[in-house]
């Protein structure tokens, strides 16, 4: 190997006097970065192996090991960062394609939620106080009729397309087993019932285990068609349909090898230890009118019982893309920005395919209210909503409801350490080494979802109440209540909102 091919260890591990040899470091790191010299019998560190997920430091009954960025640099050049060198130097190393995990950490990319401040009422739109008045944290997700009708003897018509109805407007969002461990799958199950919302199967089917909690799950039909059986369509609340993924638009999955196992064998349906790959495109969807075909064979195979969802990336044309979806039968669409996270996904297309999910958002609902069909479906956001203040921002926007990936697994012990790959979770999570999994306790697990959203909850009920607004229907798509900060005319334009100070 000649030298350029040596790239010194992002991270240091930094050991003090107080190490008694316990070794707990080494039990605990899956990457096996920590090991103890029978020689000199103290504990040494093999630092090109370590992702910085902070297991030892957490772990360290002493509290004495730190963990540091590596002060080793090449020279500073604007146009040259030091990661694109190095990734120039692995892949004419290597002639491999870069994978990454956990969403696009790209600072030079604007973060509109950021940009985006939210209005409060004053004097003559008084404040609503939610410790002592009613505030309606519940949305409908689905068809709305649009007009009263009447039966033929002159009594209202009463019957409602599907719908899921939410406690509050958060879901968690698909992560598919196999992707995520049974007990990430638990923790996620358990929680969203317990809150009387819902979470998403990903593409990776419904372990048998979770049949149980069917009336709390969305179940995803995606183009590897993994797992999906009539049970399977009919255990759901809905069903929805991957066109497209945030992290990685027009590309399919790949779920190693490695992390097929028995149980995840038998929920996907596929052969033990074979490598699970989604092609890009659905073989049989190349047209709206494929898409709608496949919209009303989902609704036979369910009896017309379970809304469906589209989920689709956002993209430059996803307005239009939209308008279609809505014409086609679809219940609700889930919109994906590039933020979102993966378990793995290409590097390039991470970093710089898809636009981010606020514009894309605005754009759709503006559109869909302009053609008149924003009733013949509810929007779904999804793809760094990592707050509160996101959520109010994106349902002023015109979003109905959120999903949440990776602050979901934020909540579970992740820390985006982005190895997800490996399979080496040491927190429990992306993993199916049974070791590893067993340490993630899912009625932990399901205890701080349950919190995060409870928390988030009432963050919403004061910043509407703030807002002089007393439910989620009065704040969707209300965009007087929002106000830009550095935003350039044409961005105002899309997102449909002024600037701060008008």
């Amino acid at each position: 190997m000649l030298p350029v091919d040596y790239i010194a260890p992002e991270f240091e591990v930094l050991r003090s006097a107080a190490c008694v040899n316990c070794r707990k470091c080494e039990k605990e790191c899956a990457n096996e970065v920590h090991k103890f010299d029978e020689r000199t019998k103290t504990m040494f560190a093999d630092e090109s192996k370590c992702v910085n997920c902070q297991r030892c430091v957490a772990v360290c009954p002493l509290h004495c090991i730190k963990i540091v960025r590596s002060e080793n640099r090449f020279k500073e050049n604007a146009n040259w960062s030091e990661q694109t060198m190095k990734e120039i130097y692995k892949q004419s190393s290597s002639g491999g394609v870069l994978l990454s995990s956990m969403g696009n950490p790209l600072s030079n990319q604007p973060v509109y939620w950021d940009r985006i401040l939210v209005n409060a009422s004053q004097v003559t739109n008084p404040p609503i106080d939610p410790l002592r008045e009613p505030m309606e944290t519940r949305v409908m997700l689905g068809k709305r009729n649009e007009k009263v009708e009447r039966n033929a003897d002159g009594s209202l018509r009463t019957e409602l397309p599907p719908h899921i109805e939410l406690s509050t407007p958060i879901l968690f969002g698909a992560m598919s087993y196999g992707a995520i461990s049974y007990n990430a799958h638990k923790s996620l199950a358990m929680a969203a019932t317990e809150l009387g919302i819902c979470y998403n199967t990903g593409e990776g089917g419904l372990h048998e285990d979770f049949y149980a909690y069917g009336p709390n799950t969305i179940v995803q039909v995606a183009s590897g068609r993994f797992g999906v059986h009539k049970d399977y369509l009919s255990a759901g609340a809905a069903v929805e349909i991957k066109m497209g993924q945030g992290a990685k638009p027009g590309i399919g999955g790949h779920l190693p090898s490695a992390k097929i196992t028995d149980s995840v064998s038998a929920t996907r349906m596929i052969p033990l230890g074979t490598d699970a790959i989604s092609p890009a495109p659905h073989h049989d969807i190349y047209s709206i009118e494929d898409l709608r075909q496949l919209i009303y064979s989902l609704k036979e195979a369910t009896s017309y019982k379970k809304p469906i969802i589209v989920k689709i990336a956002a993209v430059h044309n996803c307005a239009a893309i939209a308008s279609g979806i809505a014409r086609s039968g679809a219940d609700i669409i889930a919109i994906d920005g590039y933020r979102g996270g993966t378990g793995a996904a290409p590097t390039r297309i991470r970093d710089n395919v898809g636009i981010p999910v606020e514009l894309a958002l605005a754009s759709i609902d503006q559109r869909l209210r302009e053609e008149g069909i924003r009733g013949n479906c509810s929007l779904i956001v999804s793809g760094s909503i990592r707050s509160s203040a996101d959520l109010v921002k994106a349902i002023a926007l015109g979003a109905d409801a959120v999903y949440i990936g990776t602050a979901a697994l934020l909540a579970m012990g992740c820390h985006l350490c982005r190895s997800c790959q490996t399979g080496k979770c040491n927190w429990g999570i992306a993993t199916q080494n049974p070791d590893l999994v067993k340490r993630l306790d899912p009625e932990w697990g399901a205890k701080r979802l349950v919190n995060l959203v409870r928390a988030w909850t009432h963050e919403l009920k004061e910043m509407m109440g703030g807002m002089g607004i007393n439910s989620v229907e009065a704040l969707r798509g209300n965009r007087l209540m929002l106000r830009g900060v550095g935003l350039h005319a044409k961005e105002l334009e899309i997102l449909g909102i002024k600037h701060a100070g008008e």
